[in-house]
């Protein structure tokens, strides 16, 4: 059986994304996202998306992409169920990013390297400038 449900999709981010952290310290991140194409009759059709964002992307997409920016979301389906406070059983299809980047087609942007680490966290140290969390490698490879 394949496992295989990998979704790519361009749009506008619809709301600035929101960081949280698990009890277990797992960094999430969660953003709106809208997808227009046109259909019959030059009407334009709007799609929306939730996206969940995990770990070192979750902290990345958090400082990086704010509310009306246009990103590539590269990543799986999930669906999720839940009951809710009448009984009713509910469910909703959300993208589970692998990747996010900003789309370059209308914008430029500036890219800062982060400092790789292996285990996936990150350090609370502070940096020399922008806030950023330094990251301590593991080894001196480079991470690819």
């Amino acid at each position: 059986m394949a496992y295989d449900n990998t979704v790519t999709v361009v749009g506008n981010v619809t709301r600035d994304p929101e960081l949280r952290f698990t009890p277990g310290g797992a960094a999430v991140a969660s953003f709106g996202l809208a997808w227009n194409r046109k259909g019959q009759n030059d009407e334009e059709i709007v799609s929306f998306f939730d996206v969940t964002c995990w770990r070192n992307l979750a902290e990345n997409v958090a400082e990086s992409i704010t509310k009306g920016s246009r990103v590539i979301v590269y990543g799986r389906l999930d669906q999720r169920s839940w009951e809710n406070q009448d009984g009713e059983r509910r469910s909703k299809v959300e993208i589970v990013a692998d990747d996010v980047a900003p789309s370059l087609k209308w914008a430029t942007a500036e890219l800062t390297r982060n400092e790789f680490r292996g285990d996936g966290a990150t350090s609370s140290a502070p940096t020399g400038g922008g806030g950023r969390a330094a990251q301590t490698p593991q080894s001196d490879e480079e991470p690819f």
